[in-house]
């Protein structure tokens, strides 16, 4: 969706934007939790990225209860879950709570 979050926006001189966007990113990345699908943090100047993180998805087995026999149920049940990861992607919002912000903030 590539959403803004105007709460963390700022100026900053430019040649420390490189060194705080990495810096902000990782720790939105050790804040945030994992979620069903791939979420991307950026830290942007302009419209350029200087910085970038993925949190990753959690996986969720579903060919477990599958043993054996014909490949195809499994194979079934994996576009499945693409098909609702793909949809989930979408439709899916990540929400930062108060407690991240201050910890990305916050002077260690």
């Amino acid at each position: 969706m590539d959403d803004p979050v105007d709460a963390l926006s700022f100026m900053v001189p430019e040649e420390r934007a490189h060194q705080l966007g990495k810096k902000i990113c990782q720790r939105l990345k050790d804040n945030i939790p994992q979620h069903l699908f791939v979420v991307s943090i950026q830290a942007k100047v302009g419209g350029k990225v200087i910085a970038a993180e993925k949190i990753g998805s959690t996986g969720k087995n579903v060919t477990a209860k599958c043993y054996g026999g014909d490949y195809t149920r499994k194979k079934k049940l994996l576009d499945r879950q693409k098909e609702g990861k793909k949809r989930m992607r979408e439709v899916g919002r990540v929400t930062v709570r108060k407690d991240t912000f201050i910890s990305v903030f916050k002077d260690d």
